[in-house]
């Protein structure tokens, strides 16, 4: 197959633990040609009543030594059987913006996962769809309802609406004088809304990252936190353990699974915090490497390979 790689910079990537680098080894793996291009170099024509899609990037082969990137070069998107749409947030407009080039070749190429379906479905908001599987929640810019939920609840979790690998979260606790000054700097930085959860004491013990390839879990492992930090994520000093699946985890699964499916999200991540879901990570999730190395997969039982099998036979 020809797969097209939308990602950030090669030099960016941590080759030992990247799960997108993962995918693309097995892909090369398998046979197939790797293109990667980061997405500013999309590029929409329009010439009559034609379109053509096209992107500045580098063919991409795996090396024993590593990652070889080959000479610039413009490819057309529409002439690939797959498109990774693999880069990082933040999901701002330039993010968007791809999502909508991309839509117009929905119909020429498989394109994983599906940018319409992104686009609606970004990490904090397609969990509203399911209340009944998250703790209390408040979504709002209003100052005086935040000071409110928080008197209420006492110790909350404040996130930024689309940030992403603990980028911007706050725990505060009870009587903590330092909301008045949170808000008014959360409130600088942009003008979207905020979220704000009732704190979970068991997030003190880790939160579990499940990865799913088509609604189906097939790996997860636990994120514990850094010592004197809530946040659990690895770009923060948080570490990976082992974690079983238990029935509210596939309860939680199984109750997503439809939403995912109807909306193209082949491979998404979700983050569970005791019995809730907090997250449904569906830009660009990770975690594949980790979970297949706590868990012992290798070969054809790895994600990676799971994922190419499921997705093209």
């Amino acid at each position: 197959m020809k797969i097209a790689l939308q990602m950030n910079a090669l030099a960016q990537l941590n080759p030992r633990t990247d799960s997108t680098l993962y995918l693309a080894a097995v892909a090369a793996e398998r046979g197939d040609e790797l293109f990667h291009y980061e997405p500013q170099a999309l590029k929409l024509e329009i010439t009559g009543n034609t379109r053509q899609i096209t992107a500045r990037g580098h063919a991409l082969r795996r090396q024993a030594d590593g990652w070889q990137s080959g000479a610039a070069e413009v490819r057309d998107l529409a002439d690939f059987d797959v498109i990774l749409m693999r880069q990082d947030p933040p999901f701002d407009l330039a993010y968007i913006s791809a999502t909508h080039i991309l839509e117009l070749l929905r119909d020429k190429v498989r394109i994983v996962n599906d940018p319409a379906g992104v686009r609606n479905a970004p990490e904090k908001m397609l969990i509203l769809n399911f209340p009944q599987l998250m703790p209390q929640t408040l979504v709002t810019r209003d100052a005086a309802e935040i000071r409110d939920f928080y008197a209420r609840h006492g110790e909350v979790v404040i996130k930024p609406l689309y940030g992403f690998g603990g980028h911007g979260i706050f725990h505060l606790h009870r009587d903590d004088d330092n909301l008045p000054a949170l808000l008014e700097m959360l409130g600088a930085m942009n003008n979207e809304p905020m979220m704000v959860q009732k704190f979970l004491p068991v997030a003190t013990v880790g939160d579990k990252r499940i990865i799913l390839l088509d609604g189906a879990p097939v790996g997860l492992y636990r994120r514990m936190p850094a010592t004197g930090d809530v946040r659990s994520n690895g770009r923060i000093g948080g570490r990976a353990e082992l974690a079983p699946l238990t029935e509210r985890d596939r309860e939680i699964c199984a109750t997503i699974a439809p939403a995912l499916r109807a909306r193209g999200l082949f491979l998404a991540g979700i983050d569970v915090i005791g019995d809730y879901l907090t997250e449904i990570n569906v830009t660009s999730p990770t975690g594949l490497v980790i979970a297949d190395q706590l868990e012992g997969r290798s070969g054809n039982a790895t994600i990676a390979a799971q994922f190419w099998q499921r997705l093209v036979g």
